[in-house]
């Protein structure tokens, strides 16, 4: 099984749709909260190649955010 680590915000509404998506999968993941992180768009963006969040990686690769992460669900991947 994949590692799944997701980078999130406690108010992001597409964070908690992520996690209840992974979650109703029953799917184990790694939470990264950025939080208390005032540079954190920075470091996502120089780790994925985006600086919104949720930023969802798969196995260390980045996927993208939600909407990615409900395409690969929709397809069965």
């Amino acid at each position: 099984m994949a590692r799944v680590q997701l980078y999130t915000t406690s108010w992001c509404g597409y964070c908690v749709r992520a996690k209840t998506l992974l979650e109703s999968r029953g799917l184990e993941y790694e939470e990264i909260s950025l939080d208390d992180d005032p540079h954190f768009r920075r470091k996502l963006q120089e780790m994925t190649g985006s600086w919104t969040v949720p930023q969802v990686l798969l196995d260390g690769k980045p996927i993208g955010g939600y909407r990615e992460l409900w395409s690969l669900d929709r397809r069965g991947e």
